[in-house]
């Protein structure tokens, strides 16, 4: 649940052209929850295939792990350019293309004679997907009226929640039984299809927004504004976030491949269906941040995430399975806390600047993530991996009490 969070935050910062009095037809919606679909299903499609990887190329944990990095470090890298080279185009023409771009490097994967070839594949992918979900977050808060928004953005929420379930679950299932060069070829197949079925519900803009004129601010002052203390501790803290996410789940696959759990790749995709605890808690973490404030709220959802990963090195299945589930649930509220507190901290003329840069730091966490526990395995295994995003989360706490207000 990644940046989805962070899209409602946008809002505030792009304008509203074209207003819809009501929600507009059904499958106009079901057409949003697509673009998130489609959005997350390959993006973190490789992590339950982790452990073949390391089998089939006779790779270190850290080089398959790149196959899930390389494309977080994609979005990160293309977000900010992404969403502004974006802002004057159609947006129904940017999502639909950027599905059919997504189609081309997931499907070339499958060629992929190796390693490195596929991880290359993988970071192209992760540069065209800020075109499918930062020009959505654009088009629904252009295309629905403000009293709308949040219902139909929690649509698209939903819908990237299910999204990077269905590609872990697709991926795996597929490598299992026709081998992971299927999975890519599977993958690729249900995006270019979906792309057809976006191009054809979706509806398309009223006219293209009008943008709102921005103050002109020195350059100095605009680096003042965006290098602050509370600034600088939503970053920290966003990079965190998608740190301990990242971290877990992809180290989590090698831990339960191995003894005393010897799961398949099957079993390891089947992991995920936790990611749909946040269906709940997507919209429940609203109403909850809104009664314990931003500051307190991200403080006890990144504890109860705490909780979770260290009941993870218990060797009981289904402690692990409980221990997950805190894990990400945690997660999936600090997220929507840290996005939130964007508005607070960033002034409104640079929020979409702001947001672009939490962006960045955001997925630059998951790149790290996916590579740092790697060396702490070697020396310490799945406990070393637990104990470092613990000790993480303990400073993402420390940083939002102390860098928030």
């Amino acid at each position: 649940m990644q940046q989805p969070e962070a899209a409602v935050e946008l809002a505030d910062a792009l304008p509203h052209a074209s207003l819809r009095a009501g929600l507009g037809p059904v499958s106009g919606l079901v057409a949003v929850g697509l673009c998130g679909v489609f959005a997350f299903i390959d993006l973190y499609a490789t992590q339950p295939l982790l452990p073949m990887f390391v089998g089939l190329f006779g790779a270190t944990k850290a080089a398959a792990a790149l196959t899930v990095s390389a494309c977080t470090l994609g979005v990160a890298f293309s977000a900010p350019v992404v969403g502004a080279l974006a802002q004057r185009l159609s947006r129904k023409r940017v999502v639909v293309g950027s599905i059919v771009a997504l189609s081309v490097p997931t499907l070339l994967a499958a060629t992929s004679p190796g390693l490195h070839a596929l991880v290359f594949w993988r970071l192209l992918q992760g540069l065209v997907l800020p075109g499918i979900f930062a020009t959505t977050i654009a088009y629904i808060t252009e295309e629905w009226a403000p009293e709308r928004v949040p219902l139909v953005m929690s649509i698209y929420i939903s819908g990237t929640v299910l999204g990077g379930f269905l590609g872990r679950v697709i991926a795996g299932m597929a490598a299992e039984y026709s081998g992971w060069r299927a999975a890519f070829v599977v993958l690729g197949a249900v995006t270019l299809a979906g792309s057809g079925v976006v191009a054809k519900w979706l509806p398309r803009e009223r006219q293209i927004a009008q943008h709102r004129h921005v103050e002109a601010v020195s350059r100095r002052a605009k680096y003042g504004a965006l290098a602050g203390r509370k600034m600088l501790a939503v970053y920290a803290v966003g990079f965190n976030v998608l740190f301990s996410l990242v971290a877990i789940f992809t180290y989590v696959t090698f831990h339960l491949s191995a003894a005393p759990f010897s799961l398949g790749t099957t079993a390891l995709s089947w992991l995920f269906a936790v990611y749909l605890v946040g269906l709940v808690v997507t919209p429940a973490a609203g109403i909850m941040l809104g009664k314990t404030g931003l500051r307190r709220g991200i403080v006890m959802a990144t504890a109860l995430s705490m909780i979770g990963v260290l009941l993870t090195v218990e060797p009981r299945l289904g402690v692990v399975l409980v221990g997950l589930t805190l894990c990400s649930s945690g997660v999936f509220v600090a997220q929507s806390a840290a996005t939130s507190y964007l508005r607070v901290a960033a002034p409104a003329h640079l929020r979409t600047l702001a947001a672009g840069l939490y962006l960045s730091a955001y997925y630059f966490g998951g790149t790290v993530g996916g590579l740092l526990p790697s060396w702490v395995w070697i020396h310490d295994g799945w406990r070393g991996c637990v104990l470092l995003v613990a000790a993480l989360q303990c400073v993402t706490m420390a940083l939002a009490w102390w860098g928030w207000e």
